[in-house]
Order: structure tokens, then C-alpha cells, then sequence
């Protein structure tokens, strides 16, 4: 490895990365329950999410505002139910101020994860950073789908993609046209909580 190289490797890890958790909907599949604060393991979904970020700065929490947890910030889509585009755009919202001109990238993350660790944060980002010229990185479960809300972007690319009116834009139309990688699950890694089944351990 060249000198250049080297530079462009530590400078890559030092790459600013925010956390955006979307933590809204209305959990019609579970009865309308505050879904994101369901326990699993004795832990609320949206507890393990956060904690899966620990290495971001800042994170935001798409929602409404939770008793329990510290550290984050809160935001909602305007008006609040407007779907995960108009989320999206909300926390980009927050980011776009001087505090946080220097995120380069973003983890954008459901709040009913139930796999999701952060190593699997860590293994997104350097997956993003590995690919010259990619957008973001994507997990991908074992049945082959992409987990639009399981991913690590560049804060530029996401910027530039989400619509001026967000509303009621599809997630995977609005990023599916950026260059992605993919990155393949480890075991219950994309897990998800969808029906009261899946709150099982």
C-alpha cells in the first residue's frame, strides 16, 4: 500500500456516521401497539436499535419521543405519517446545520430491528467504504431481498435522492436508482418484528 493510500485508508475510518432510526408507523400487523418499544429479550426494539449505533454521532430518532432513552434526537416527518421518505427527509433536516456539516455518512435504520448489532453497523460502513464511487450498502437477507432499513449511505447521496415533496414516496424507489453494495446477513442478522410471532426469541 502506497503512502496516498494509507492516507485515504485512515481517513475513510475516520468518516463521520450519523444514525437515523425511523420509528414511526402505526403497526396495523400488531394491533396499532407502540411496536418500537416491544421487548425482545427484555429489551425494547427501539433500545437495541440505538444501541447498535454507538458509534454514531449524531443520532436521530424519526418518531414520537420515547421516556428511557438518552443521547438521541428527536424529529417527525411533516405532517407525521407521511411514510419513511418524508421521515428521511426529516432527519436530513436536522443534519443539514453547521454542528453536523462534517457527517459524511448515515446509517438509516428501522426501529423494529431485532438482529441488528453494531457490528453489523460496522460491517455496512466498511463495506461503503471498500467501493470507490458506491452510494451506500445494503444488507441483504438470506432469501436475497434488499433491507431498504438496513443500510449505511453517504449523507450526499441520500441528500440528493430524497424528492422535494417526500410524501408518501417509496423508500426503494427513492434509493433504488443509487449505486449500491450489497452485504450479505449473518444468521437472524436481518430479523424484524412484524407479527407478535415474531417477538419470540
Amino acid at each position: 500500500m502506497t503512502e496516498s493510500e494509507r492516507s485515504a485508508a485512515i481517513r475513510d475510518e475516520r468518516m463521520r456516521l450519523a444514525g437515523v432510526v425511523l420509528a414511526g408507523g402505526e403497526a396495523r400487523r400488531m394491533g396499532g401497539v407502540d411496536k418500537p418499544m416491544l421487548r425482545v429479550g427484555g429489551v425494547p426494539l427501539l433500545h437495541r436499535v440505538v444501541a447498535a449505533l454507538r458509534t454514531a454521532d449524531p443520532v436521530i430518532v424519526v418518531g414520537p419521543p420515547r421516556a428511557g432513552l438518552t443521547g438521541v434526537r428527536w424529529t417527525r416527518e411533516d405532517p407525521a405519517g407521511t411514510g419513511p421518505v418524508a421521515a428521511l427527509a426529516a432527519a436530513l433536516t436536522v443534519l443539514d446545520t453547521p454542528e453536523w456539516a462534517d457527517v459524511e455518512l448515515v446509517a438509516l435504520l428501522a426501529a423494529d430491528l431485532a438482529g441488528v448489532t453494531g457490528d453489523t453497523v460496522a460491517r455496512l460502513a466498511s463495506a461503503l467504504r471498500g467501493v470507490e464511487g458506491a452510494d451506500g450498502a445494503l444488507l441483504v437477507d438470506e432469501g436475497g431481498r434488499r433491507q431498504w432499513l438496513l443500510g449505511v449511505w453517504r449523507k450526499h447521496a441520500l441528500a440528493t435522492a430524497v424528492p422535494t415533496d417526500p410524501r408518501g414516496a417509496s423508500l426503494r424507489g427513492t434509493l433504488g436508482t443509487l449505486s449500491i453494495v450489497e452485504v450479505s446477513a449473518l444468521a437472524g442478522e436481518a430479523r424484524d418484528v412484524d407479527t407478535p410471532e415474531d417477538l419470540r426469541p
